[in-house]
């Protein structure tokens, strides 16, 4: 299993080690899965096309990191807005979701599956205060897919990065803001150290994804 996360971080590397590990087990030991971090086996953001070549049998991620394959594959994961988690297994599960998602992912040579959600998610942490649309001018902030174009229309300027490379890029500058998923990671990993500013109850829900061939 090739992942995004680098294999110990927090809440998502974890989790993914925690899933092999209870797939392990419940297998009783039939199936045997190594988990390899961002950048051990492949480049953080090519676990999409890793898995769909065959490099690796399972990838560990999130669907609006691969908009570039299908603008619509966003919507499997985190929109502006968008579901809560009860919401989104209720559409995967109930609603047609997941064979919307089944087919997108076909085409690849790929079973996508739902291996966890983080819920709703802040929408950022930021080294200044944000009063008003014309403060994100010229902002550039770590947001992927949906809430990245969002921010683009509203004047900042959207980066993508792993979630392993982020307390570096604000560190360095490289970024003034960032949007990370997990309260614990952001402590964790000293964000509140650089940031002092956080935004909330916008309203955004990260959905975790296993893809399989």
């Amino acid at each position: 299993m090739v992942t995004t996360w680098p294999k110990n971080f927090p809440g998502l590397g974890t989790g993914a080690e925690n899933l092999a590990n209870l797939i392990n087990k419940l297998s009783s030991g039939r199936i045997k899965i190594t988990v390899y971090g961002a950048g051990e086996l492949v480049p953080a953001f090519e676990i999409f096309d890793a898995v769909s070549r065959g490099i690796a049998e399972l990838g560990h991620g999130s669907a609006y990191y691969w908009k570039g394959k299908n603008e619509s594959l966003q919507f499997f994961s985190t929109v502006p807005f968008g579901l809560t988690a009860n919401e989104m297994n209720a559409w995967l599960y109930y609603g047609g979701g997941q064979e919307l998602w089944q087919k997108a992912y076909s085409k690849f040579n790929l079973v996508p599956m739902a291996a966890g959600n983080t819920g709703i998610q802040m929408a950022g942490w930021f080294n200044k205060e944000i009063n008003s649309l014309d403060d994100l001018k010229g902002l550039k902030m770590r947001i992927p897919g949906l809430g990245g174009e969002v921010l683009k229309r509203a004047g900042g300027t959207p980066v993508n990065l792993p979630g392993g490379e982020l307390f570096t890029a604000l560190k360095t500058g490289t970024i003034d803001a960032t949007e990370w998923l997990i309260l614990i990671t952001i402590l964790r990993l000293g964000y509140i150290k650089q940031l002092s500013i956080i935004i909330t109850q916008v309203g955004m829900n990260q959905e975790q994804l296993w893809n399989v061939f």
